[in-house]
């Protein structure tokens, strides 16, 4: 019997993934991206694996602040180019929680970081961002780590998954815009599952307690909070905001 707990976790993925869309990474890995990447070492899962990572997220900020500052239309802030702590805690809560062989939607997943991590769990993961630019990170990652997820641009309160449900919803760093928060709730209302989950992790910024009180009026979430230490700054852990509805 096979007693690796991540190979037994990455074999059950293969076979359930195996009915969703592969990403095409061989033609991602063959064009040229818009920015320059690089492969980061990262704690995935308890194990340090290569995560393709964009190689100047400031300059990118200050490259589409100009633009902006400068008229142009249809510009948004690549916040995803960062992987950010949340992403870490995230990762590490899932050890908290069985979503082994259960299907999982991670929005706003920017690099893929907690979604790599809840595949390499077992679960059957939707990875989705509301730009096409991080994506291409994660069909790089996911091919290079020889795993399988459905992938795929998906704008909150916007698209729609027909007909889908899942179990769990994740995201990391979300809540970080109040005119976002709406358009969250809006899509956990849709797709997430009877009995289901979601998931949110931020650093314990004060726009997340702001998060916090502001979705308490609604009476149909039940919202409980726990914390995440990392090695890094165990000074400084990261928030899980688990919301469930109330039956």
């Amino acid at each position: 019997m096979n007693s690796d707990p991540t190979k037994n976790a990455q074999s059950r993925n293969e076979e359930a993934s195996a009915k969703q869309p592969s990403p095409d990474a061989t033609s991602t890995s063959s064009q040229s991206l818009a920015f320059p990447w690089h492969w980061e070492d990262t704690l995935i899962a308890g194990q340090k694996r290569p995560l393709a990572a964009a190689s100047d997220p400031d300059g990118m900020l200050l490259d589409a602040c100009r633009r902006q500052d400068e008229g142009e239309e249809g510009v948004i802030d690549p916040f995803w180019a960062t992987t950010w702590r949340a992403a870490s805690g995230l990762d590490r809560f899932l050890d908290r929680v069985d979503i082994f062989g259960k299907r999982v939607l991670e929005v706003g997943c920017g690099t893929g970081h907690a979604g790599i991590a809840a595949i390499l769990r077992g679960a059957i993961v939707t990875m989705t961002d509301g730009v096409a630019d991080p994506l291409h990170l994660v069909r790089l990652s996911l091919s290079r780590l020889g795993l399988k997820a459905d992938v795929r641009v998906f704008r909150l309160g916007e698209d729609h998954l027909e007909g889908e449900k899942f179990p769990f919803i994740l995201g990391s760093d979300v809540t970080y815009l109040r005119e976002l928060w709406p358009a969250l709730l809006d899509s956990a209302e849709e797709h997430l599952a009877d009995g289901g989950e979601m998931l949110l992790s931020d650093p314990k910024r004060v726009i997340g307690n702001e998060f916090r009180e502001w979705i308490q009026k609604y009476p149909q979430w039940v919202y409980r909070e726990e914390s995440v230490e990392l090695d890094d700054d165990p000074e400084h852990p990261i928030r899980i905001m688990r919301l469930t509805r109330r039956e």
